[in-house]
């Protein structure tokens, strides 16, 4: 069954902030194996023009993943989770992310597509500090796969 497009411009309330840390910061480029030495060092992120080390490009992931289940939970839009493949993820950056920084994320229902018994919603996280700087935006397109592909596997 395809999911309720009344749920397109659907906006969820913001999470609780986030506090970046040196050591989270660390950790993540750690799993994903960046050596970059201005995600660990804070003299190579200051020689780059940074006041402390900053985080890899994809940490907003961190983020914006909670918020995005305020949206895969919702049971009244009724998203199958058991079908669910992640179809495709950018981010938009204002600046790269920091220890200190204090982040709420506001994740909005952009597009809900049907195609070949296949649903596609696009949700779009917006990342702002709490004084309200934005820092990244986070476009994820989700696919719930038709319910006979599915069984197929």
């Amino acid at each position: 069954m395809a999911l309720d497009q009344s749920f397109v411009g659907r906006t969820y309330p913001p999470t609780p902030a986030y506090e970046v840390a040196r050591e989270k910061i660390r950790e993540f480029a750690e799993a994903i194996g960046d050596p970059h030495p201005a995600y660990r060092d804070p003299e190579a992120a200051k020689e780059l023009g940074y006041p402390d080390v900053i985080a890899p490009p994809t940490f907003p992931i961190v983020i914006s993943m909670p918020a995005a289940d305020q949206v895969v939970y919702d049971p009244a839009l009724g998203l199958d989770w058991t079908r669910v493949v992640h179809g495709d993820q950018r981010f938009t950056h204002e600046r790269p992310m920091r220890p200190g920084d204090r982040v709420r994320a506001t994740v909005v229902v952009e597009s809900i597509k049907s195609f070949a018994g296949n649903d596609m919603i696009t949700l779009v996280t917006e990342m702002s500090t709490e004084e309200g700087e934005l820092i990244s935006t986070a476009r994820a397109l989700l696919v719930a796969r038709a319910e006979n592909a599915a069984e197929e596997g």
